[in-house]
């Protein structure tokens, strides 16, 4: 597991920055989706409902990359290699209320549609680049 460096843990556990995820298709073509994300006990964890591209590309051992662009200065970002480690529904509507309030300041996901199922997704980092 890669350690994230120091001086950008800003853009992975305090600012409203999006992540924008790549995974690889079945054809093995890339790709990528901005989404919201949050950071635990080493692991970048992102959500999305069952069913969509990224739920399908990203099973246990697929390999993703992150890149996390600074909303105060463009020039600063960090990119993540990964593998993905961990894949469940347990706490995925828990979990999207989380990034709600980090995102939206937000106690509820407000855009919840009935019978979906979300869906939580555990990155171990690999590899981490920065500029900036």
């Amino acid at each position: 597991m890669a350690a994230i460096p120091e001086g950008f843990m800003d853009l992975i556990t305090t600012k409203k920055a999006l992540a924008n995820i790549a995974t690889v298709m079945a054809d093995g073509s890339p790709q990528v989706t901005p989404v919201w994300f949050d950071y635990k006990d080493g692991k970048l964890r992102v959500n999305t409902a069952k069913g969509r591209v990224k739920a399908r590309n990203m099973t246990e051992g697929a390999k993703v990359a992150l890149s996390i662009v600074d909303p105060d200065n463009d020039y600063r970002y960090i990119q993540v290699r990964g593998t993905v480690t961990k894949v469940t529904e347990e706490g995925g509507d828990a979990h999207i209320d989380l990034l709600a309030k980090k995102y939206m300041d937000k106690d509820v996901y407000p855009w919840r549609r009935a019978g979906e199922v979300r869906m939580v997704f555990e990155i171990t980092p690999h590899a981490a680049q920065t500029m900036g």
